[in-house]
């Protein structure tokens, strides 16, 4: 493509994105429209996150996306905030419009629709466990629970992050959040009440890609495992599941999902998500 000072600009807000596919994703889909469009990975240090935001609100930005670390911080510096993502409190997706900055969240609904396409099955009544209490984790917990998930137990290295966000999702939800505490005899307990476990942490992210946020010995055959880090597409967790009789679901085809619903909410059109998963699984 020939870019010039028409071309509308998106890109991806976060760091380290040494390991993002989204551009790769989004590229070959305005590519395959014929769109002049372009996006691009912009890493951006947690003090820096203000001043850059501003700045691309007065560039030639249609919009971005958000990712770790900066989902929550970014729900600062937003004009508005579109209802689900404000009762998620996290942001993955920003339209830009005449200055003005919109926030949405395409994380829970992108990570539902993998789950239902991988397993066959709803998430309703379902008793799961999540690991992480970022971001991530409150755009799916907080979905889930919408979904009528039947509990919900939050795990996190910082146990007051996770009754945190237990608490704020039985009071968005009126569902049953339990926050459980990053030690072995509480994990192995609160995971034999579930039949879904989801990690949403970057543990096992490359270039980590031998570590797992989960002891292998706490995995049981009745369990889905899901990983949201997709790159490695099978994960240390991932394989570890498997290994141990699991059913997995891989991160690969939350972002696509996530990232298709992100691509209409910019341009109006159908996402050619098929190509998008094509382009990213190469």
């Amino acid at each position: 493509m020939i870019i010039s000072t028409k071309t509308k600009l998106l890109g991806l807000l976060g760091y380290p994105l040494g390991h993002s596919l989204s551009p790769i994703m989004h590229n070959t889909a305005f590519e395959s429209l014929d769109l002049d469009k372009i996006y691009i990975p912009i890493e951006v240090l947690p003090e820096n996150l203000e001043t850059v935001v501003r700045g691309m609100a007065k560039m030639n930005f249609e919009g971005f996306n958000v990712t770790i670390p900066h989902k929550i911080e970014i729900m600062k510096y937003l004009d508005e905030i579109d209802e689900y993502a404000k009762c998620i409190g996290a942001v993955n997706t920003v339209v830009v419009h005449e200055g003005t900055l919109k926030g949405y969240n395409t994380d829970g609904m992108g990570f539902l629709k993998s789950f239902e396409e991988s397993t066959g099955t709803k998430i309703h009544g379902k008793n799961v466990f999540i690991l992480g209490s970022g971001g991530a984790s409150r755009a799916i917990s907080m979905t889930l629970a919408l979904k009528k998930a039947n509990k919900i137990y939050i795990c996190n290295r910082t146990y007051e992050r996770a009754v945190s966000l237990a608490e704020d999702i039985n009071k968005q939800t009126g569902a049953d959040s339990v926050a459980v505490k990053h030690e072995y005899d509480h994990m192995k307990k609160a995971i034999a009440d579930c039949h879904v476990l989801i990690n949403t942490t970057s543990v096992g992210m490359s270039p980590h890609i031998d570590s797992s946020p989960l002891d292998r010995e706490l995995l049981t055959p009745s369990l889905t495992v899901c990983d949201a880090v997709y790159n490695p597409r099978k994960t240390r967790l991932l394989k570890d599941a498997e290994e141990m009789g699991c059913t997995t679901v891989e991160g690969l085809k939350m972002l696509v999902n996530q990232g298709a619903e992100a691509f209409e909410i910019w341009t109006g059109i159908k996402a050619p998500a098929e190509l998008m998963l094509k382009a990213i699984s190469k």
